[in-house]
């Protein structure tokens, strides 16, 4: 098959060569459309901030300007909209991320919803099923509850609501659909972990495509008993590849190589250049 035009902007995180954002925003913007920003932690370290500073932001501009790049952000993952206990101080932190980064106009800001672990488990082994078991379904609605109240409390401090996509998490994507139908919030497809668990990334990206500005992309590969995600896609298995990569041939929006590393970088690159035109080279260390 010949490769595909490329209709994507494509972009890699902030966090493939071992340092801090500036260098790797120095050393792959000139490859790349755009980078992830990973903003995972928010919380001050020995008593010294971990966000990227006033000045970062002022670089990280004149770089996206010198560079013709765009930026997508991945809010902190630290704190937790959906824990009742804790959610004023996730909204205060978010939207302290969110204003910090407003001068580099991100395309997407990418929002986890946490779950407990026990809730995620027991919603992947009863999925598909017509009906859930009463408790199992009660919990849902419970988490879908504190869900809407961290939204409710988020969005109207937001000049942009859109400008959030709550990402596919390791529970099956159809429980965000409500949120979907309720709020003005768009969808971070993280496909990647859709193939670990055998959800259906295809089927969201067709149903919510106008929703989709940003694709997390990464591999998976068995290793024992558990299966490792966020590997280089040339780690995942071929029909998989065939399955899915050429469902992006009319995607317009963000394709994140959601790895952090080289090695696994340039797997990935390997890999998507066999589907579509215009994809960089191998990276040198």
């Amino acid at each position: 098959m010949a490769p595909l035009h490329r209709p994507f902007r494509l972009g890699t995180t902030s966090f493939i060569y071992p340092g801090m954002i500036l260098p790797n925003v120095e050393r792959l913007g000139p490859v790349f459309d755009e980078i992830e920003l990973l903003v995972f932690e928010s919380r001050p370290y020995q008593g010294i901030s971990v966000l990227p500073s006033e000045a970062d932001v002022v670089e990280l501009a004149r770089l996206g300007k010198a560079l013709d790049l765009s930026y997508n952000i991945h809010l902190p993952v630290d704190v937790s909209l959906t824990h009742p206990e804790y959610r004023a101080e996730a909204v205060e932190t978010l939207v302290r991320v969110v204003d910090l980064m407003a001068p580099l106009s991100p395309t997407a800001h990418a929002l986890h919803l946490p779950m407990d672990e026990a809730l995620e488990n027991e919603l992947r082994l009863h999925r598909g099923k017509e009906t859930l078991p009463g408790d199992l379904a009660s919990a849902l609605e419970t988490w879908l509850n504190h869900a809407r109240r961290g939204l409710d409390a988020l969005l109207p401090r937001l000049d942009d609501p859109g400008c959030l996509s709550v990402e596919t998490l390791d529970y099956p994507p159809e429980t965000l659909y409500p949120l979907l139908a309720e709020y003005p919030v768009n969808l971070c497809l993280d496909v990647g972990h859709h193939f670990k668990y055998g959800f259906n990334g295809g089927a969201v990206l067709s149903e919510y495509r106008d929703r989709i500005p940003l694709i997390h992309l990464h591999g998976v590969e068995p290793r024992g008993e558990k299966i490792q995600d966020h590997v280089g896609l040339d780690r995942l298995d071929a029909p998989t590849r065939a399955d899915f990569l050429p469902r992006l041939a009319d995607f317009t929006g963000t394709l994140s190589l959601e790895v952090f590393s080289l090695e696994h970088l340039n797997g990935s690159l390997s890999v998507l250049d066999q589907y579509f035109e215009g994809i960089p080279s191998q990276l040198g260390a």
